[in-house]
Protein backbone atom coordinates (compact mmCIF):
# COMPACT_ATOMS: atom_id res chain seq x y z
CA UNK A 1 0.00 0.00 0.00
CA UNK A 2 2.57 2.13 1.17
CA UNK A 3 4.55 1.29 -2.20
CA UNK A 4 1.74 2.50 -4.44
CA UNK A 5 1.04 5.55 -2.47
CA UNK A 6 5.07 6.63 -3.08
CA UNK A 7 4.81 5.86 -7.26
CA UNK A 8 1.79 8.41 -7.19
CA UNK A 9 3.27 11.27 -4.85
CA UNK A 10 6.00 10.50 -7.68
CA UNK A 11 3.83 10.65 -10.67
CA UNK A 12 1.98 13.23 -9.53
CA UNK A 13 5.15 15.25 -9.00
CA UNK A 14 6.89 14.93 -12.39
CA UNK A 15 3.45 15.73 -13.49
CA UNK A 16 3.70 19.11 -11.84
CA UNK A 17 7.08 19.99 -12.93
CA UNK A 18 6.66 19.07 -16.50
CA UNK A 19 3.05 22.41 -16.18
CA UNK A 20 4.56 25.39 -18.15
CA UNK A 21 4.87 28.07 -15.42
CA UNK A 22 3.05 31.30 -16.13
CA UNK A 23 4.10 34.91 -15.03
CA UNK A 24 2.02 36.82 -13.09
CA UNK A 25 -0.04 39.32 -14.67
CA UNK A 26 1.32 42.83 -14.09
CA UNK A 27 -1.77 45.46 -14.80
CA UNK A 28 -1.17 48.11 -17.01
CA UNK A 29 -0.60 51.46 -15.90
CA UNK A 30 -1.99 55.03 -16.71
CA UNK A 31 -1.44 58.21 -15.78
CA UNK A 32 -3.64 60.94 -16.19
CA UNK A 33 -1.66 64.85 -16.35
CA UNK A 34 -2.95 67.32 -18.47
CA UNK A 35 -0.80 69.86 -19.91
CA UNK A 36 -1.15 73.91 -19.95
CA UNK A 37 -0.20 75.39 -23.25
CA UNK A 38 -0.34 78.51 -24.03
CA UNK A 39 1.87 82.59 -22.03
CA UNK A 40 1.04 82.98 -18.33
CA UNK A 41 -1.82 85.20 -17.87
CA UNK A 42 -0.98 88.72 -16.51
CA UNK A 43 0.03 88.01 -12.60
CA UNK A 44 -3.16 89.36 -10.13
CA UNK A 45 -1.61 88.98 -6.90
CA UNK A 46 1.68 88.26 -5.09
CA UNK A 47 -0.11 85.68 -2.36
CA UNK A 48 0.54 82.10 -2.57
CA UNK A 49 -2.54 79.66 -3.16
CA UNK A 50 -2.47 76.24 -1.30
CA UNK A 51 -3.55 72.88 -3.45
CA UNK A 52 -5.71 71.69 -0.64
CA UNK A 53 -7.23 68.56 -0.55
CA UNK A 54 -8.79 66.64 -3.87
CA UNK A 55 -11.55 64.23 -1.94
CA UNK A 56 -12.92 61.93 -4.83
CA UNK A 57 -16.25 59.75 -4.91
CA UNK A 58 -16.43 56.48 -4.19
CA UNK A 59 -16.15 53.84 -6.49
CA UNK A 60 -13.79 56.34 -8.64
CA UNK A 61 -11.45 56.79 -5.59
CA UNK A 62 -9.21 53.87 -5.88
CA UNK A 63 -6.46 52.81 -8.66
CA UNK A 64 -8.66 50.95 -11.11
CA UNK A 65 -10.18 52.50 -13.74
CA UNK A 66 -13.97 52.72 -13.34
CA UNK A 67 -16.74 51.43 -16.39
CA UNK A 68 -19.92 52.27 -16.18
CA UNK A 69 -22.15 49.44 -18.57
CA UNK A 70 -25.50 50.24 -17.00
CA UNK A 71 -27.58 53.03 -14.93
CA UNK A 72 -26.58 51.05 -11.98
CA UNK A 73 -23.54 48.69 -12.77
CA UNK A 74 -20.36 49.63 -12.59
CA UNK A 75 -17.13 47.28 -13.16
CA UNK A 76 -13.68 48.09 -12.07
CA UNK A 77 -11.08 47.39 -13.70
CA UNK A 78 -8.07 45.78 -11.84
CA UNK A 79 -5.82 45.10 -15.34
CA UNK A 80 -5.66 48.85 -16.01
CA UNK A 81 -5.21 51.03 -13.31
CA UNK A 82 -3.74 54.60 -12.29
CA UNK A 83 -0.12 55.55 -11.20
CA UNK A 84 -1.15 56.65 -8.01
CA UNK A 85 -5.24 57.34 -6.95
CA UNK A 86 -6.77 59.80 -8.87
CA UNK A 87 -7.08 62.53 -5.87
CA UNK A 88 -3.11 62.52 -5.65
CA UNK A 89 -3.06 62.50 -9.88
CA UNK A 90 -6.01 65.55 -9.96
CA UNK A 91 -3.88 67.23 -7.06
CA UNK A 92 -0.55 67.06 -9.03
CA UNK A 93 -2.37 68.59 -12.03
CA UNK A 94 -3.90 70.95 -10.83
CA UNK A 95 -1.23 72.30 -9.15
CA UNK A 96 1.29 72.66 -11.81
CA UNK A 97 -1.47 74.15 -14.01
CA UNK A 98 -2.21 76.98 -11.86
CA UNK A 99 1.45 77.58 -11.26
CA UNK A 100 1.73 77.68 -14.70
CA UNK A 101 -1.05 79.84 -15.43
CA UNK A 102 0.53 82.71 -13.29
CA UNK A 103 -2.24 84.11 -11.56
CA UNK A 104 -0.71 84.18 -8.43
CA UNK A 105 2.52 84.52 -7.17
CA UNK A 106 2.67 80.79 -6.78
CA UNK A 107 0.87 77.46 -5.72
CA UNK A 108 1.81 74.97 -3.73
CA UNK A 109 0.71 71.60 -2.31
CA UNK A 110 -0.15 70.35 1.66
CA UNK A 111 3.23 69.10 2.31
CA UNK A 112 4.53 72.89 2.10
CA UNK A 113 5.08 74.01 5.43
CA UNK A 114 4.42 77.23 4.10
CA UNK A 115 0.14 78.56 4.87
CA UNK A 116 -0.93 80.64 2.10
CA UNK A 117 -3.86 82.43 2.85
CA UNK A 118 -5.75 81.06 0.40
CA UNK A 119 -6.65 77.66 -0.41
CA UNK A 120 -8.34 75.89 -3.36
CA UNK A 121 -9.86 72.48 -2.46
CA UNK A 122 -11.76 70.53 -5.23
CA UNK A 123 -14.47 67.13 -4.45
CA UNK A 124 -14.15 65.02 -8.16
CA UNK A 125 -17.67 63.62 -8.28
CA UNK A 126 -17.20 61.63 -11.69
CA UNK A 127 -14.38 59.98 -13.09
CA UNK A 128 -15.21 56.84 -15.70
CA UNK A 129 -15.87 55.69 -19.18
CA UNK A 130 -19.59 55.69 -19.94
CA UNK A 131 -20.46 52.58 -22.10
CA UNK A 132 -24.36 52.63 -21.85
CA UNK A 133 -24.44 54.18 -25.43
CA UNK A 134 -21.48 55.24 -26.89
CA UNK A 135 -17.95 55.44 -25.39
CA UNK A 136 -17.35 58.67 -23.44
CA UNK A 137 -15.16 59.53 -20.50
CA UNK A 138 -17.19 61.83 -17.98
CA UNK A 139 -15.36 63.68 -15.44
CA UNK A 140 -17.31 66.01 -13.17
CA UNK A 141 -14.84 68.57 -10.31
CA UNK A 142 -16.15 71.28 -8.00
CA UNK A 143 -13.86 73.66 -6.88
CA UNK A 144 -13.96 75.62 -3.56
CA UNK A 145 -11.72 78.45 -3.09
CA UNK A 146 -11.37 79.74 0.45
CA UNK A 147 -9.36 82.41 2.53
CA UNK A 148 -8.51 82.32 5.71
CA UNK A 149 -10.28 85.04 8.13
CA UNK A 150 -10.30 83.21 11.47
CA UNK A 151 -14.08 81.72 10.87
CA UNK A 152 -15.66 85.62 11.40
CA UNK A 153 -17.06 85.60 8.42
CA UNK A 154 -17.98 82.73 5.23
CA UNK A 155 -14.49 81.51 4.24
CA UNK A 156 -15.61 80.72 0.75
CA UNK A 157 -14.71 83.07 -2.41
CA UNK A 158 -16.10 81.03 -4.82
CA UNK A 159 -17.66 77.50 -5.65
CA UNK A 160 -17.89 76.11 -9.09
CA UNK A 161 -19.21 73.36 -10.36
CA UNK A 162 -17.74 71.63 -14.13
CA UNK A 163 -18.72 68.24 -16.29
CA UNK A 164 -17.02 67.46 -18.91
CA UNK A 165 -18.22 64.27 -21.46
CA UNK A 166 -15.74 63.45 -23.95
CA UNK A 167 -16.22 61.08 -27.06
CA UNK A 168 -13.92 58.15 -27.17
CA UNK A 169 -12.29 56.54 -30.57
CA UNK A 170 -13.18 53.47 -29.34
CA UNK A 171 -13.54 50.87 -25.88
CA UNK A 172 -9.95 50.62 -24.93
CA UNK A 173 -8.56 51.50 -21.78
CA UNK A 174 -6.06 53.66 -23.29
CA UNK A 175 -8.72 55.66 -25.44
CA UNK A 176 -10.48 56.31 -21.83
CA UNK A 177 -7.37 57.54 -20.38
CA UNK A 178 -6.81 59.92 -22.90
CA UNK A 179 -10.20 61.08 -23.02
CA UNK A 180 -10.08 61.26 -19.31
CA UNK A 181 -7.29 63.78 -19.81
CA UNK A 182 -8.50 65.69 -22.30
CA UNK A 183 -12.12 66.23 -20.36
CA UNK A 184 -9.57 67.67 -17.35
CA UNK A 185 -8.13 70.20 -19.56
CA UNK A 186 -11.02 71.11 -20.33
CA UNK A 187 -12.37 71.64 -17.25
CA UNK A 188 -9.21 73.41 -15.86
CA UNK A 189 -9.16 75.76 -18.83
CA UNK A 190 -12.30 77.28 -17.78
CA UNK A 191 -11.90 77.27 -14.15
CA UNK A 192 -8.91 78.95 -14.71
CA UNK A 193 -10.65 81.79 -16.31
CA UNK A 194 -12.82 81.80 -13.56
CA UNK A 195 -10.26 81.90 -10.65
CA UNK A 196 -8.41 84.79 -12.96
CA UNK A 197 -11.59 87.14 -11.86
CA UNK A 198 -11.69 85.91 -8.31
CA UNK A 199 -7.64 87.11 -8.08
CA UNK A 200 -8.90 90.44 -9.53
CA UNK A 201 -11.00 91.17 -6.37
CA UNK A 202 -9.77 88.86 -3.55
CA UNK A 203 -11.24 89.70 0.12
CA UNK A 204 -8.41 90.50 2.52
CA UNK A 205 -6.95 87.73 4.23
CA UNK A 206 -6.98 87.73 8.63
CA UNK A 207 -3.40 88.32 8.92
CA UNK A 208 -3.11 90.74 6.33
Amino acid sequence: MMKHVLISALVLSLFACSLPTRAPVTPTSYMVNPERSGSPLKNRTSYWLKIGSVSVAAPYDGRSLVYRLGDQRFEKDFYNVYTTLPADMISNAKRQWINQSGIFSAAVGQSNTFFPYYTLQATVNEFYGDYRVRPEAVVSIEFFLTVENGGKVNPIIGSNRYTKRISLKDNTPAALVLGQQQALAEIFKEYEVQLDKYATNLPKPLRH
